[in-house]
């Protein structure tokens, strides 16, 4: 059990399981199946009978993965394997030249003029999510997913959530979200390309359903950019962006992937990210107090760009939050070439696991990891442990293009909602995390919400 000081984690295990065991594990959940020592660890390796995975923790490592040479570490396809039925191509998956392409046309809309431009939409989302919340017990993952998704639509198709057909999206991946494990068998298995991946029918006709949701919205987009009527947002921003290699911008088909990835990382890793961090603010009421009260004096500037920069405690309560319960809790990157790492041979073709779950509560680099302490940033610890070990968008070239609207948005509804609404957490109702796409809670988050004032 947790001290009750501590927010909730789940139980490490402790024991060596079999290999038909651990994927079991590794089915339900990702996070418990993981064993006790991969908190204190600098590298641990992990045998199949059909390849070799480390998982490494030591920055310097990370560093090397992710920043110095992440040509030389693709993504590994044993992870994309189970995403690829929604996800097509889509920049969360590829690698090398056509990831290259992809992130010269996506990456100018998430520059800060944009992310600017932006702003008034998510404030818009943010009225309305604390417009919709009413008192009483609420399951606060469902509120925040539909908050998430209000964001996703109105910066990227100028649609509220109430537009039918972006409730229908909305619907779909939360359907998906649930019926989707993080890995599949291709995760462990040397499957050939003609055999079977081992998704369920469920998954499979969900991402079907979403997919031609999403190839409408596109399609009726290219027609107002032909027409000249289209909104000044980001599908159109992506849309009319050529690459400035090759002058060509993304078709159709193309647009269709990446939108599926915006909605996905954008909604799926907001709601994530809020939901834990409600539930935090309302397990320690002095903190949320703090909030409240910084929210009241800076969201009577209006919807200005400038209130940003008067939320720093709603800042770092939101890095906090994705500090113990990062959206995405592992990444997966391959070798291309033997590598050696702390004296140890890793074979090409070998799955390099970096964890932002094991990172972020490393004993021996936070000081108290499993603590819920927004002000850590301000010490001397906090500041190098942001540099050194803060990963959730992951870092270097590969980083999220979205970081920076994630930032924009988490303490913005955080601010929001927290001046209208008190949270309290109902006793007999303690969220276990678990990794579905992204960290959730086993049986949803619930809360007691009460008017503030």
């Amino acid at each position: 059990m947790n001290a009750p000081d501590l927010p909730p984690k789940p139980r490490a295990r402790a024991d060596r399981v079999s290999l038909w065991r651990y994927m079991r594990l590794f089915r339900q959940d990702i996070l418990s199946a993981q064993p006790a020592r991969l908190y204190r660890a600098w590298m641990a390796e992990f045998r199949t009978p059909f390849f070799r995975s480390y998982l490494v923790n030591q920055p310097a490592l990370i560093d090397a993965v992710l920043k110095a040479r992440p040509m030389a570490f693709p993504k590994s396809d044993r992870v994309g394997e189970g995403l690829r039925p929604l996800l097509g191509r889509s920049v969360f998956l590829t690698n090398g030249a056509e990831w290259q392409r992809q992130r010269r046309i996506i990456d100018p809309a998430f520059e800060g003029g944009r992310l600017r431009d932006s702003f008034p939409a998510m404030w818009a989302a943010g009225e309305a999510s604390a417009a919709r919340m009413t008192p009483g017990l609420r399951e606060i993952e469902a509120d925040m997913s539909h908050a998430a998704a209000d964001v996703i639509f109105r910066t990227l198709f100028s649609l509220p959530i109430e537009d039918q057909i972006a409730t229908e999206v909305f619907h779909q991946f939360r359907a998906y979200q649930r019926s989707q494990p993080i890995l599949n068998a291709a995760a462990f298995l040397p499957l050939p390309k003609w055999m079977p991946r081992g998704h369920r029918a469920e998954t499979r006709a969900t991402a079907r359903a979403i997919r031609t949701l999403i190839t409408r919205l596109t399609q009726e987009r290219m027609q107002q950019i032909l027409q000249g009527t289209a909104p000044a947002d980001l599908a159109t921003k992506i849309m009319t962006t050529p690459d400035p290699e090759t002058g060509a911008c993304f078709n159709t088909e193309e647009m269709v992937d990446q939108v599926a990835i915006f909605f996905l990382a954008g909604h799926e890793t907001s709601a994530s990210a809020l939901g834990w961090a409600l539930y935090l603010l309302a397990r320690y009421p002095d903190w949320q107090d703090r909030l409240a009260e910084e929210a009241e004096t800076a969201l009577a500037l209006g919807p200005d760009f400038a209130v940003l920069g008067k939320l720093r405690l709603a800042r770092d309560v939101f890095r906090e939050t994705l500090r113990l319960y990062p959206p995405v809790p592992m990444m997966v990157r391959e070798t291309t070439k033997p590598e050696v790492f702390r004296n140890r041979t890793l074979p090409s073709g070998a799955q390099i696991v970096i964890s932002p779950w094991h990172l972020h509560r490393h004993e021996r680099l936070w000081d108290n990891p499993d603590g819920f302490d927004p002000a850590r940033f301000a010490t001397e610890n906090g500041k190098h442990c942001l540099r050194e070990a803060f990963i959730p968008f992951s870092t270097g070239a590969r980083v999220c293009p979205g970081a920076g609207f994630a930032m924009i948005e988490g303490p913005l509804l955080l601010a929001m909602l927290l001046r209208k609404w008190r949270f309290a957490t109902v006793p007999d109702r303690v969220p276990v995390p678990v990794a579905h796409l992204t960290v959730r809670a086993r049986d949803g988050i619930w809360v007691e919400v009460s008017p503030r004032g």
